[in-house]
C-alpha cells in the first residue's frame, strides 16, 4: 500500500552549496529509483540547532514529501545512517489530515507569491 511520507534531514554546515545540492539529488534520485513519487521539496536553509550535534551548532535543513511503499522507509533510513554528511533525520507517515493541511499550506503560499493583476 502506498502511503504519503515526509522526511526532513539536517546536513552538516561545512558543505558547500554544490555539495548540498548533490546530497539532496542523491536522496530524491534514491526515492524515485525505488518507485516513490516526489510530491514536494523545500530547502529550509541554514538554521541554528537547538543543541550542538557533533560539535556543530548550525545545519542545512531539507524537507522531502513523497508517496511510497512502507518498505522503502527502512532502505532510506539505512542510507541516511551511512551518510556522514547528515547530522539528523526524521521520516514520518502523514495521515489524510496532514496531507490536506500540507496541500492547503502550499496553495496559500502559491497564492501569496502570485503576481497581482492590475
Amino acid at each position: 500500500m502506498v502511503n504519503q511520507y515526509e522526511t526532513v534531514f539536517i546536513a552538516t554546515p561545512v558543505l558547500s552549496e554544490e555539495q548540498m545540492k548533490e546530497t539532496v539529488k542523491k536522496y530524491t534520485d534514491f526515492l524515485q529509483n525505488n518507485g516513490a513519487e516526489i510530491v514536494y521539496t523545500n530547502n529550509w536553509g541554514m538554521r541554528k540547532l537547538a543543541y550542538p550535534i557533533k560539535k556543530k551548532t548550525t545545519g542545512f535543513y531539507y524537507l522531502i514529501e513523497f508517496k511510497a511503499e512502507g518498505s522503502l522507509i527502512a532502505q532510506l533510513e539505512t542510507a541516511y545512517k551511512r551518510d556522514e554528511r547528515l547530522l539528523r533525520f526524521l521520516t514520518v507517515s502523514l495521515d489524510k489530515h496532514a496531507v490536506a493541511y500540507n496541500e492547503k499550506k502550499r496553495n496559500a503560499k502559491k497564492a501569496a507569491e502570485a503576481p497581482v493583476a492590475e
